[in-house]
């Protein structure tokens, strides 16, 4: 005999709960962003395999850093020193190996302990002095920057770092970080991996309720026993090694390193999170969400090299694209909490 239903259980449509998926609005998004651009410039290479590899290896790299941003922007944070973290992170690999001798793989691993060195003064600074992280960031990427060039001049009378390919061992750190899998380069893997493993930690995870808990209502989170100031410091050293990830990944790509790569990554990466439904404010979100945000980038990016138009308008695009994420994002909460 059937089991009446449990008058006290509310039924929630199918249609509300893909409303209320941070991710519906960017997914939609990249449907016809890849539409368009197949139309627009599907004979001029787009649709290739190489063309698909192109879009693809954009939105990776970037996929990599947005992922991880979107957690601490879940977090309700901001890392801004990331762009800077890519150029440091890179110019201390290429130092260590081409001026002073080191081999590869244990100038990578040092590179990384920087790099989440850096992310636990970030997050120490902004759990301590109680200033917004954007502040504390904000600084850190000038003092980086800074101190990037400034000492890379000062050692190498340069400010780009050249012959990788020539130090022992790189043969094998390119096969992990910049190799390739037929034409697609092995960064697609990392994109994918870090992305899956970031949403298992959001949604099955009790860190992930933690993530949600402390970006939705910090003192709340306090209160019922949640570690903020751990959680918050934790995040901002995965932003900081998602950053070197990107800086390894490029600097081996391209057999040198420049002390000003990695400029305005911050912004790019913030608005993938955004444009995959991550909220500003904090407490909402997904890294499927900014994984998909960083592939629309990509398809613009490289959409607007195959149309033959002007690069500069990828910038136009971008800002489009960010404000009327913003407003599509607004649509579907409030239709989702109007949804029965």
């Amino acid at each position: 005999m059937e089991r009446p239903a449990d008058e006290r259980v509310r039924r929630v449509s199918l249609w509300r709960r893909l409303l209320t998926r941070p991710e519906l609005g960017a997914l939609a998004g990249a449907v016809l962003v890849w539409v368009f651009f197949a139309v627009v410039a599907g004979d001029q290479g787009f649709l290739t395999v190489s063309g698909t590899a192109s879009y693809l290896e954009v939105g990776a790299q970037l996929g990599i850093l947005a992922v991880c941003v979107a957690l601490l922007m879940i977090a309700g944070e901001f890392d801004l020193s990331i762009g800077s973290i890519i150029g440091a992170t890179g110019i201390l690999v290429a130092m260590l190996t081409v001026e002073y001798g080191w081999p590869m793989w244990p100038a990578i691993l040092a590179a990384f302990a920087v790099a989440l060195l850096i992310g636990l003064l970030n997050g120490l600074l902004v759990v301590k002095t109680g200033l917004p992280s954007f502040i504390i960031t904000l600084g850190s990427l000038f003092i980086l920057r800074g101190l990037t060039i400034g000492l890379t001049i000062l050692i190498t009378d340069r400010t780009q770092i050249g012959g990788l390919g020539e130090v022992g061992g790189y043969a094998s750190v390119r096969s992990v970080f910049a190799g390739d899998i037929g034409e697609f380069p092995v960064a697609i893997l990392w994109w994918v991996g870090i992305t899956a493993l970031a949403t298992y930690v959001l949604v099955r995870t009790r860190f992930g309720n933690w993530i949600f808990g402390v970006g939705g209502d910090d003192r709340a989170a306090r209160n019922i026993g949640v570690p903020v100031n751990r959680v918050k410091i934790m995040l901002f050293m995965v932003t900081a090694a998602a950053a070197c990830l990107v800086a390894v990944i490029q600097v081996i790509g391209a057999r040198g390193a420049d002390v000003l790569r990695g400029e305005q990554a911050e912004f790019r990466a913030i608005i993938a999170a955004v444009i995959g439904g991550n909220l500003l404010t904090g407490g909402y979100g997904s890294a499927i969400g900014a994984a998909v945000g960083a592939l629309i980038f990509g398809m613009v990016n490289q959409g607007i090299v195959f149309t033959g138009t002007d690069s500069s308008w990828n910038f136009v695009f971008l800002g489009v694209m960010l404000i009327l994420a913003v407003l599509v994002n607004s649509w579907i909460r409030r239709r989702a909490g109007g949804a029965k």
